[in-house]
């Protein structure tokens, strides 16, 4: 997708909603950016925990896995107790 945006005084630009919507960007979530020459790459930067809460559902951040959502689930949950000791 190829869309035309312009910095305003500020230098800041818009992300168009339905590129934030296809990439999964909410409020606060960062971002890459590389530049090369005349072009410049934005890319969002993931957590490394496979799950993210949206809207009160749980969805996998991460590859595709065999693992069970109640394995991710457990994971995750484990990793964090581990991080509050």
């Amino acid at each position: 997708m190829i869309t035309k945006v312009t910095p305003d005084k500020a230098g800041r630009i818009v992300i168009p909603k339905l590129v934030r919507e296809r990439l999964r960007l909410g409020f606060g979530d960062s971002l890459a950016l590389r530049s090369d020459g005349e072009c410049v790459t934005l890319q969002p930067v993931r957590l490394q925990a496979p799950l993210k809460k949206e809207y009160g559902i749980w969805v996998n951040q991460g590859e595709a896995t065999d693992a069970s959502i109640t394995d991710l689930l457990d994971r995750e949950r484990e990793k964090r107790l581990g991080d509050l000791c």
